[in-house]
């Protein structure tokens, strides 16, 4: 089994940055693919972001891209989302996926098996 915590959420002011960790433990994550999707209230859950394995990443069209840039620290066993020029249509609560296998579609959320709480992230106007 593997767990996920999230971290680095918070409140910012638009304009500025933060940068969301999502710490593994359990398992080694090194060969899953990872992704960062975002839930603002009354939405459905939406990808942001993802990282396979071999290090290509892939980025939400148009709303992220640009502005956030995925991240993985295999000897810390940890994934980060930077996360830059915040603007408040960014404000929701981020969590952070991991998928062992390997899939294609790691821009469908049913597609990871592993899933931390979440963080929140408010961006202010």
């Amino acid at each position: 089994q593997v767990q996920l915590v999230e971290s680095g959420g918070g409140l910012v002011q638009a304009g500025g940055s933060l940068r969301l960790s999502c710490a593994a433990s359990g398992r080694t994550i090194s060969t899953y693919a990872v992704g960062w999707f975002r839930q603002a209230p009354g939405k459905e859950r939406e990808f942001v972001a993802a990282l396979t394995w071999s290090g290509t990443s892939i980025y939400s069209a148009d709303s992220v891209k640009g502005r956030f840039t995925i991240s993985r620290d295999n000897a810390k066993n940890t994934v980060y989302l930077q996360m830059n020029s915040l603007k408040p249509e960014d404000t929701a609560v981020y969590y952070c996926g991991a998928d062992p296998y390997g899939s294609a579609r790691l821009t469908q959320s049913s597609t990871y098996d592993y899933w931390g709480q979440g963080t929140q992230v408010t961006v202010s106007s």
